[in-house]
Parts: C-alpha cells; structure tokens; sequence
C-alpha cells in the first residue's frame, strides 16, 4: 500500500478510538443528539464490535451479582450447617489413625462439659446419600434380595420365616421377623417399592399385644434394632414409635432378683420368666442387648433403657472371669454365674465379647472398662483358647467345657465374628498384632467354607491338633454339617475389606455366595441345607431364617459396595443383627 493512501475501508482490521470513546463518557452531561451523531460516524465494524462488548459487559455484571448472592447464600447455609454440625457431628469423634493405642489418660478422653450434655436426636447423624451407580457383583446381591423377598412376600407375608420349598411359613415370635429385620437391607439397597410396602405393613400390622412369651435377646437385636436402625436411615417417625412400645415391653425382664434379666418376657402382660430349658439366662443374651437400648434412651431423652441395660454390662464387669473370659450361663435372680459353664466363642458366648468393643464404641470410646474387659478377654483368648492345626498350621480358636475346663478342639461358625471385631478394635487402637490373629483368623474360617464341595460352611467344625493319616485341618461330622445360611464369616470379610482394602476378601465372598446361589437357592427364595459335605445331597431344610436378608445378603452388598465411606465404622455401628446404629460422644 503507497504512503498517504486514504483506501481505509480496505483495512482487514478495525480500528477503535478509544481516548474519543473515553471523552465521550467522562462529559455524561453533552447531549444525546451529540452521542448519537458520534455513534452514527462510527465504522459499521466498530459499532458490531462495541454492541459485542457492551453485551459482554452486562452477561458479566450478570453473572457477578448472582455469584455474589450464591457465595452469600453458601456462606449463610455453611453458618447454618456448622450450627448443626456442632450439634450432630458429636455423633462420631474424629476416628483416629489405625494402630495408635489409645492413652486412657490422654487427651481422647477429654470431654467439652457443654457437649456432654447435648442428648438425643441432637446427636444423630443424617441419613446416608445411597450410591446411584452400582457394579455387577452388588445387582447380584440386589438380585438375590429381590428373590428372597418375592418369595417371603408371596407365602409368608408378616409372618416370622419363609418355608420356600413348601411353600408355607413358620411363626416363631409371631413378630413378623423377616420383614422388620429386612428393611434396613431393603433400604441400603435402594429398593424403595419393596421398602415402603414393608413400612406400610410395619405402621398398620405390627401389634406386640403378643400373649406368649418372647426370647429378650433375639426380639431386641431382630425388631427393637431394626426398627432403630430403620428409624435413623429414614427419620420415620413409625418406626420410633414402634421401638418405644417394644421396648416398654421388653424392659419388664429386667425385673429380676439381680437386675440381670430373665431370658423371656411376654409382651401382653409384661411378665418375665426363665427360659423352658432351663434355670439361667444366657451370656450372651443379656450382654447383647446394650446397644440397642443405649440407641432408644438418646433419641428419646428417656434414661430407662439404657439404665437397665447398663446396669447388667457394669454389674458382669465386676463378676470374677478367667483372664476375661466368661461362662455362658447366669442366673438372673442372684447374678452369679453358673459355676460349671462352658467357656466358648461360639453359641451363648460369642456377642458378650462382640458388644464390648462396640458399647465402647457407640459410647465415644469414654467407658474405659469396656476396652479394658475387651483387651482383657482377648488376651484370654490367645492364652486358653487358641490353638493350631495339623498340618498347615491353620489358627482356631477352642472351647474349655463344663467345670473340668479341658480344651475341646471346635470352632462354631458363630465364632467367625472374631475377625471382624478385631480388626474393628485395631482401627480404634487397640494392639497392631490383633490385626495378625484377625487375618489369620479369618483364612480359618474362609477355609471351613471353601474346602467345602458347596462352598458353605458348616454349623460346626473340629480341627486336628495332631497329625493324623487324613493328612487333614479339620473334619466334619454329620451332625454339625448343616448350614443355615449365617452371615459371621461374610460380616468379617466385609470388616476386613472395609479396613484393609484388601480385594481378596471380596473375592473370598464372591465365591461363598455362588455357593448360596448354587445350593440354596430354590423357586420361591433361599433354604438351609443338612449336608455342606456334598454338593449332590445337601439335604435342603427348607427354612429361610430372617438374618439370611437382614445380615448375610446386606453384609455382601456392603463388601462388594466400590464406596465404602457411605456406612463406615467411624459413624456408624452395627449390631449383632447387622442393623447400623450412630456413634455418640459419650
């Protein structure tokens, strides 16, 4: 282009005067005919240039003001939500590094006085958000659920338990078992139509105006602890109420001579009595219970239940023991136990050593005695009770029997909760080598399930301790060989996998549950089957006991589950029936 040339509107780019523009706005006082005139002289260029800017400016003006008012709205709701942290956050103290044991003198056991004081539904953490996206191996479970439950709701709808082969039910309560120990796994597993028919029947059905006697422990970790556990998930007030008319029930077995209570309780006319086998109540079953009532007095305010139930956890910490370890039966009027029980892990032992490690738990870790009566007791253990296997050195864990005390070599199933308890303890600091006996432990178990042609485990197995021609871990008679379809070995795996991260426990689960699915799987739901020692004859019993969906199928959703933050050990605990229940500061 030649020097001086005026060919302007050939210009590939466009030329705006600002300082003009800039004039223009510092004397807002000229009239607008002269802005017009100024505007009108611009290029055609420099004005779709101008309106592009000017939009610009207003879409940004825009957006700051609602920013503005966003980040004024976020702050006001995070105010808010901080006021009700203060309150509900209590719930669950900051969970502390794996390994690190806890000085009691130290500054864990320092409590806010204010704090102390905060009770009831103050303290409740909100409901869970449920994981949209769910992987292969959880819509199996979730599939498995849907069956078994076609199957309860087809021919044993409000009833205790299915008889799927039969296609007929069985009362045993007479507290419609399988459906209220049900409805927390319906909820975890996001089957919502499932989960609302069954709190319809729960709000219009469910009367305990029962004139028949009712074993305390299995109708407080059952139905008093789905109910609650129902209740924190949901915040349905029914599911409270319910709870409380139970458990004004349940507590007139407390009345006893000791405050320890009697093991059955009729729910009409509130009378307590002993068992029909027998003058005593199970160990178990009176220190297992603490949980749940704990549970009910901080959502109320009302200390009865937790009172009674506290009162008997004190009263057997004061009891003489074995280093920790206790008899399986007590009498409810002198509180004495019976001097020639049995001392096992298994049936009528087992959860009194699982509820002392979790009532510390629940309660903020503040009750000192609790871990120190877990601690104890597994130091008994490895002192009394374990032993190893010929030839591959497999860890189990015995019974000392009667008033002799000799050591017999079997291990229930029952007592495979082991694992997860411990492996729990040393999340919350107690001593690393309990992790050591809680994988050991837990091959034990896995074993008694996988060396089996069904992949199921049986009700009992006996372990040799010397080498034998077999050439044999353990054998099992047929008898014991019955597997009722219990969920101890699979609660542990998810324990061990929620803690360790450790896939080789999902797939250890994978493989028991294609045992259920091949074995115990009929038409019209799940049975228990007589004989895990063949894959031909099993011998189906046709029963599908109410901890077959309220633990067994929720404790492998929950192992098989990508996020384990949503039910974690820091905020929530679970009973002995696998109903989730929050932690408190105290």
């Amino acid at each position: 282009m030649f020097e001086g040339s005026v060919i302007e509107e050939k210009r590939d780019y466009v030329t705006l005067s600002l300082p003009a523009l800039q004039q223009t706005a510092a004397r807002p006082t000229r009239s607008w005919k002269r802005i017009c005139r100024r505007w009108k002289q611009l290029h055609r260029l420099q004005r779709v240039v101008l309106w592009m800017l000017g939009f610009a400016l207003v879409i940004a003006l825009i957006y700051a003001v609602a920013s503005r008012t966003e980040s004024h709205t976020e702050a006001s709701h995070s105010v808010e939500s901080h006021a009700a942290t203060s309150l509900e956050s209590n719930v669950t103290p900051p969970p502390l590094p794996p390994n690190l044991v806890i000085d009691p003198e130290g500054e864990d056991n320092a409590q806010n006085p204010e704090e102390e004081e905060k009770k009831g539904a103050d303290q409740i953490i909100p409901p869970p958000e449920l994981p949209v996206k769910k992987n292969a191996r959880q819509e199996a479970v979730i599939s498995a659920m849907k069956h078994a439950w076609r199957g309860y709701k087809a021919f044993a709808w409000g009833h205790d338990h299915l008889k799927p082969i039969s296609r007929s039910l069985e009362d045993w309560l007479h507290l419609g078992l399988t459906l209220v120990d049900a409805l927390d796994t319906l909820w975890i597993m996001d089957l919502k139509e499932e989960f609302a028919e069954a709190q319809e029947w729960v709000a219009t059905q469910l009367n305990f105006n029962i004139n028949q006697d009712v074993n305390l422990f299995e109708t407080t970790i059952r139905v008093l602890g789905g109910l609650l556990s129902s209740y924190h998930l949901t915040k349905e007030q029914v599911f409270l109420d319910k709870a409380i008319d139970l458990a004004d029930r349940l507590i007139a077995a407390f009345n006893s001579g000791s405050g320890v209570p009697f093991a059955d309780v009729n729910l009409y006319s509130r009378r307590a009595s002993k068992p029909k086998w027998g003058p005593d109540s199970s160990t178990s079953e009176v220190t297992t219970i603490q949980l749940e009532f704990r549970d009910l007095s901080r959502i109320t305010g009302n200390p009865i239940y937790e009172n009674k139930a506290g009162f008997v956890t004190d009263h057997i910490h004061k009891l003489p023991k074995t280093d920790g370890l206790v008899p399986i039966f007590i009498n409810a009027q002198t509180g004495q136990w019976r001097s020639h029980s049995t001392i096992t892990l298994g049936a009528r032992g087992d959860s009194y050593y699982e509820y002392l490690i979790k009532q510390w738990i629940q309660t903020g870790r503040t009750k000192d005695f609790l871990r120190d009566d877990y601690n104890e007791s597994i130091s008994g253990m490895e002192h009394h009770l374990a032993a190893r296997t010929e030839p591959n050195n497999l860890l189990f864990f015995g019974e000392l029997h009667g008033s002799t005390k000799n050591f017999v070599n079997k291990m229930d199933e029952l007592t495979c909760f082991l694992p997860g308890s411990l492996i729990l303890g040393v999340h919350y600091g107690m001593p690393k080598h309990h992790k050591r006996i809680a994988e050991e432990l837990m091959y034990t178990c896995t074993q008694t399930w996988l060396r089996q042609p069904t992949n199921l485990a049986p009700e009992i197995t006996y372990y040799n301790t010397q080498p034998t021609s077999m050439n044999e871990d353990f054998f099992v008679k047929s008898n014991d060989a019955h597997y009722l379809l219990r969920p101890e070995t699979i609660e542990s795996l998810w324990y061990m996998y929620h803690l360790t991260g450790n896939k080789t426990y999902q797939d250890w689960g994978w493989q028991m549950f294609q045992g259920i699915e091949t074995h115990c799987k009929v038409e019209w739901g799940y049975t228990s089957i007589g004989n895990v020692k063949s894959s031909v004859s099993t011998k189906p019993k046709d029963k599908m006991e109410s901890f077959f969906l309220g633990e067994t199928l929720k404790y492998l959703y929950l192992l098989f589950m990508d996020d384990q933050s949503i039910y974690s050990v820091d905020k929530w605990v679970f009973n002995t029936e696998g109903h989730p229940l929050p932690i408190y500061t105290h």
